[in-house]
């Protein structure tokens, strides 16, 4: 026998020798092509995970041989010309996404469902069991793993989860950088250089309560991940108020400032804030208090409340504090809203001082501080350019 004709039936016996294999991925594949054009990355990620389950039960328990993956990929491409996405390289990355994330697989009701292998043949009711399985992967809820970032990891493309799985070993780290590309739109780019920094290590996270008072895991993630520490005010400059010295100007002052700027503290506070109003009138039993600003948080579908104050933390704050959300709670919370936050922003405080009178409190507080502009140094405060100056450019 000729070498060509050896190698030429050979390569037709691995041909059929994957047939079942290629018509189950196919099968996934054009299940979820439709709505995947569309554009809905759950239903691209969940049949990236039903194909990565399916060659890991198949490759790692030794019924595929060696070059597998490239035989398979090579005849899908034959079958359905144009498709991309399914080199053999693409199909291990598969594979390591659900091997990556297999807890979710354990804790979900496909967890005792066995996708079947080529030592079988793949019947018309065989094809249906695996349209079945991809249905649920589509509609995956991971109702047992309360911890876990469902809607983020679903906004998060498959490239980047590739870069988070590849890149990040600890739980923890990895739904830090899944957050903060879902929220921030990140590009692969940026997210490599976040997990080449280390920005999971050196975040600096709010002195907060939020672990024991924050009952509901992935809320008090969120809440973690949303309040920085510090936080800079450029649009409050107390010379244009009229003050000399900034210990002179009272929270009242700070807090119009605000307001009148309150797109831009927004902004400057984080994602999906919405104002309420402030000095906000709460009464309970008689007793009248007027809380400084009042926010609710979409994402955290909860209000929030900050209180300003214009100097050293001090522990009193927090009671005060406390009882705003006490009120909160019982007289202005929705039924559907989890429990509200309380933040105290204030000039100054002693991280470590905050961190252990907070603990012993059971509503969601944290406690940041904040610069404005003349907290900045006056080399950078005199290359800035003059207020006035770009007013009247702009209005040229």
């Amino acid at each position: 026998m000729a070498k060509n004709e050896f190698y030429e039936k050979k390569q037709i016996s691995d041909l059929r020798k994957y047939d079942n294999a290629v018509e189950i991925i196919k099968t996934a594949i054009l299940h979820g092509q439709y709505e995947a054009a569309k554009g809905v990355n759950r239903i691209q990620l969940a049949v990236y995970f039903g194909i990565g389950k399916y060659i890991s039960l198949n490759t790692r328990k030794g019924v595929w041989g060696t070059g597998a993956l490239e035989v398979i990929s090579q005849q899908l491409r034959k079958e359905l010309p144009g498709l991309r996405g399914y080199s053999a390289t693409q199909l291990k990355k598969m594979r390591l996404f659900y091997e990556n994330w297999k807890m979710l697989d354990i804790n979900s009701s496909v967890a005792t469902d066995e996708l079947p292998n080529d030592k079988s043949s793949l019947a018309k009711d065989e094809l249906q069991v695996i349209k079945n399985q991809i249905d649920i992967y589509h509609t995956l809820q991971i109702p047992n793993v309360s911890s876990f970032p469902v809607e983020d990891f679903f906004r998060v493309p498959f490239t980047h989860h590739v870069e988070i799985y590849a890149g990040v070993k600890d739980l923890e780290a990895r739904y830090y950088y899944i957050h903060r590309t879902a929220e921030e739109h990140l590009s692969v780019t940026k997210l490599i250089k976040l997990i080449k920094d280390n920005a999971y290590t050196n975040r600096q996270q709010m002195p907060n309560n939020f672990k024991q008072s924050i009952p509901d895991a992935s809320t008090m993630r969120q809440a973690v991940m949303m309040f920085k520490d510090s936080y800079f005010l450029g649009f409050i400059n107390v010379e244009q108020i009229g003050e000399r010295e900034s210990i002179d100007v009272d929270e009242r002052v700070v807090e119009q400032r605000i307001i009148q700027n309150i797109k831009n503290f927004i902004m400057t506070f984080g994602h999906d804030f919405a104002f309420i109003g402030n000095q906000y009138h709460l009464e309970i039993y008689g007793v009248e208090h007027f809380p400084d600003l009042l926010f609710f948080n979409r994402a955290l579908n909860a209000l929030v409340v900050i209180e300003l104050k214009t100097g050293e933390f001090k522990s009193s704050y927090l009671g005060q504090l406390m009882s705003y959300l006490s009120i909160l709670d019982a007289k202005v919370k929705k039924p559907h809203e989890n429990p509200s936050i309380g933040i105290v922003l204030c000039k100054s405080a002693n991280r470590e001082y905050v961190e252990f009178v907070i603990r012993d409190y059971n509503k969601p507080m944290g406690v940041a501080t904040y610069k404005t502009l003349d907290d900045m140094p006056e080399e950078y405060r005199k290359a800035l350019p003059d207020v006035e100056e770009l007013k009247r450019l702009v209005q040229n």
